[in-house]
């Protein structure tokens, strides 16, 4: 594909939701490769209103008219994870590509059907788990492979949900009720796993523990007490590429420690720390020390991890996700983290699940 690749967003409410913190402002950063054709919202007056805002030539009331857009060659649907079934059907229905945000869908059995939809269409299907393009963790993979930190000895986490604590706003209140699949185990932990998984490998052989500690969080929107059934514990211990693993991620907002990644070996130790466990969307910092250096030092960044796009995590990490599926679609390879391993990683969170229901070791294999 030569041209520019016109992409159609489903899901834009203007300064406030994840599409237009993100990827409008990701996709204005790469004009040289995509172009913003269209835009589809459930109603006809919000779908005019965001085209209008954004300067957006084409506005549609559903997903099915938006993927017969002859205009469209690729679909961001960036609605609330109960949505993407629907909205990937009707993406890959009408021949369109697509990047569909994380959680691919409402648990496991939802992930598999949206796979195998999109991979009997025969188009390109991404899942947005985009803390794989984090610049502080592909440098951090980068010295690994380098043996910056000789032989993995372990990796630790400890991260905040920043959600799923004493507060709630409106937009996030979804997100309390575990059926809805958007919850601090699928979206931060998720998140965390999948770009620890890109840099240290399968995760396997875990033990873990869902506490639900809060039963409601008060809506600062609207002063009213919202009922949580969503864990805002997380506890794993497991082995990542066959190496002790430990994971803590707690609801909220805790005093102290946002997100600290500590990767130890037998030649040295990195440290990445962020003002949060959304590892997807928060600027993080990488440390280390090696050799005969006796504490934690600053490591600058490459600017080549970066990408040549934004600096910024939040909307830079989608930036670096859209520049691979330009390089995808105009040379057929890329670093996009498919549908397939999205269900790989619905798979690891469909163990933590059952180990923490039945107190034993799971595999994510097994699922």
């Amino acid at each position: 594909m030569s041209r520019k690749i016109g992409v159609g967003i489903i899901g834009v409410e203007p300064d406030r939701s994840w599409a237009a913190a993100a990827h409008i402002p990701a996709l204005q950063a790469l004009a040289d490769d995509f172009e913003i054709v269209a835009v589809a919202n459930s109603r006809q007056v919000s779908a005019d209103a965001a085209a209008v805002h954004y300067g957006i030539p084409r506005a549609f009331s559903n997903a099915e008219a938006l993927a017969q857009c002859p205009e469209v060659d690729l679909v961001a649907v960036t609605v609330k994870v109960p949505h993407h079934l629907e909205l990937v059907r009707a993406a890959v229905g009408g021949g369109k590509h697509v990047f569909c945000e994380w959680p691919l869908g409402n648990g496991l059995a939802e992930a598999r059907e949206i796979a195998a939809l999109a991979d009997k269409a025969g188009v390109l299907a991404v899942c947005g788990t985009q803390a794989v393009f984090s610049p502080a963790l592909i440098h951090a993979g980068a010295l690994i492979r380098q043996g910056y930190v000789g032989d993995v000895l372990s990796v630790s986490v400890i991260g905040s949900g920043q959600v799923w604590g004493a507060y709630i706003n409106t937009p996030n209140a979804y997100t309390l009720d575990i059926r809805n699949g958007a919850h601090m185990l699928s979206i931060p932990v998720g998140h965390t796993l999948a770009g620890l998984s890109r840099m240290l490998g399968e995760i396997t052989d875990m033990n873990a523990m869902l506490a639900q500690m809060r039963s409601s969080s008060l809506n600062t929107d609207t002063g009213e007490q919202v009922v949580m059934t969503a864990p805002d514990q997380v506890l794993l211990h497991g082995r990542i590429g066959s190496k002790p693993l430990s994971l803590h991620f707690r609801g909220g907002t805790p005093r102290g420690t946002g997100l600290l990644i500590e990767i130890n070996g037998t030649a040295g130790d990195l440290q990445i720390t962020g003002p949060g466990g959304h590892t997807q969307l928060v600027d993080m910092e990488l440390f280390g020390a090696t050799g005969d250096d006796a504490a934690l030092s600053p490591i600058v960044i490459p600017d080549a991890c970066y990408g040549g796009t934004l600096a910024s995590a939040n909307p830079g990490n989608v930036a670096r996700f859209y520049r691979q599926i330009a390089r995808h679609l105009r040379t057929g390879t890329s670093d996009c983290p498919s549908f397939a391993e999205a269900v790989k990683l619905h798979q690891v969170i469909a163990a933590i699940e059952a180990s923490a229901a039945s107190g034993h070791t799971t595999q994510p294999r097994d699922f």
